[in-house]
């Protein structure tokens, strides 16, 4: 059985024992993957650009359930109705929109039959040691099920706040959405926290034949967190993911965005930029399985890095032998706003269909100097005009946001980000 000297984030042996079948099987082999792979090295591929040394040696306490969580004051003015996640229990929840039904997770045992259906189905664990670790040690989190042909048009706010008071602490917020045939909402989720803690999140999304779901992240986490995340969809016919993810906060992030499209005529969009600056360190990872044919995907993603900080873009599509007619597209764009930044981009294709029509591509440039001497010569100070050039480069991923109120929110989460961090940065030499 599992302790944390095997599985080092866990800060209680997981419950393996005397549940309800399917989770006490769900949990037991989330443990013998977890105990069987480990945490990454630098030898791991899909991991050989993020040093976890710094994570793995923290010896984390448990985390317990805080007060009232804030909204971002980008966030202040949107219509939706809250559910708040206070490191990893669930502690609030409004009238939620008809369709919707909520269940938690703090005791899955007696869950109803559609998220023991659910639950674990998606997110794999074998070959994905933080995932095992969330499914074997949640303790907390939230279930959600927009019910067949329902639309609701009231976005659902998710406020994820970790909180840490003088000892480093973990938590491991557990997310299921499943979206019935015919039905359409919209997900905000917000992560954000004060302290030295892991947030290790795992959102599972099954998505029902003539679906559409809206799912956007704001990563803002506290400067000493570890943000490590994975989210798993599988979509079925005529069904369409909307996906955009924001990362500004914590020194270390991983972002992880998998999906199977397993129909004909699905719309898959993963959009979504990460601006980082001091030492962050930001991993994004994508994985598209093209398993059916006549689907589209595409793929846009926009990194800003200042000073030390270093970003990493690993993205795959894997079209299958039988997934003809398939349309893929896949960018990468970096902008280095120092010559200490770095960047580590791997865009990559795996077609074995011969009828298909995919792309893929990364960029790394700097701030154009024709583009910064036009806004001075015309009295824009320096670091106004960098920053004017750098909030319309992030402006074109915002801009695939669908819902304009959703779509605002994270414009303001950006514009926050860069006038507290991209107006005082200093000129590039030459510039």
């Amino acid at each position: 059985m599992a302790d944390k000297a095997t599985l080092p984030l866990l800060t209680a042996t997981p419950k393996t024992e005397g549940g309800s079948e399917w989770l006490t099987k769900l949990r037991r082999k989330a443990v013998e993957n977890a105990e069987r792979t480990g945490l990454p090295g630098v030898r791991t591929e899909a991991w050989k650009f993020t040093n976890l040394n710094a994570l793995k040696a923290l010896e984390p306490v448990a985390a317990a359930g805080t007060a009232e969580i804030a909204r971002l004051s980008s966030f202040a003015d949107l219509d939706a109705a809250e559910l708040h996640l206070s490191n990893g229990t669930l502690t609030r929840v409004d009238d939620l929109p008809e369709g919707v039904e909520m269940v938690g997770l703090a005791d899955p045992d007696d869950a109803p039959d559609w998220v023991a259906q659910n639950l674990g189905s998606v997110a794999e664990t074998a070959p994905h040691p933080f995932t095992a670790i969330n499914t074997a040690a949640f303790a907390g989190g939230v279930a959600l099920r927009i019910r067949k042909g329902a639309a609701v048009e009231t976005p659902i706010l998710l406020l994820v706040d970790t909180q840490a008071a003088g000892e480093t602490v973990a938590a491991h917020p557990r997310v299921l959405v499943v979206v019935e045939d015919g039905a359409m909402a919209d997900l905000v989720e917000v992560h954000t926290g004060t302290g030295a803690y892991v947030n290790n999140a795992v959102t599972e999304l099954v998505i029902g034949k003539d679906a559409r779901l809206g799912h956007y992240k704001l990563q803002a986490e506290s400067g000493e967190a570890f943000h490590i995340a994975m989210t798993a969809a599988r979509c079925a016919a005529n069904s369409t993911y909307d996906n955009f993810a924001l990362s500004t906060g914590a020194t270390l992030s991983r972002n992880e965005i998998r999906a199977t499209l397993a129909g004909r005529h699905i719309e898959y969009r993963i959009n979504g930029g990460y601006l980082a600056c001091g030492d962050q360190h930001m991993d994004t990872a994508t994985f598209i399985d093209h398993a059916e044919p006549d689907c589209a995907s595409h793929e846009l993603y926009k990194g800003v890095l200042a000073d030390r900080a270093h970003g990493v873009f690993q993205g795959k599509i894997l079209v299958r032998p039988d997934a003809q007619k398939t349309d893929g597209y896949q960018m990468n764009r970096a902008l280095l706003l120092s010559r200490e930044a770095e960047i580590n981009s791997k865009p990559e294709l795996e077609i074995y269909a011969d009828d298909v029509k995919c792309s893929h591509g990364a960029t790394v440039g700097e701030l154009e100097d024709d583009q910064l001497f036009y806004l001075m010569a015309r009295g824009i100070p320096e670091e106004r005009a960098r920053a004017i050039l750098v909030a319309a480069y992030v402006d074109e991923a915002v801009d695939h946001i669908q819902r304009e109120p959703i779509r605002e929110a994270f414009r303001a989460a950006a514009a926050d980000w860069m006038q507290q961090n991209i107006a005082g940065t200093p000129a590039k030499e030459g510039a």
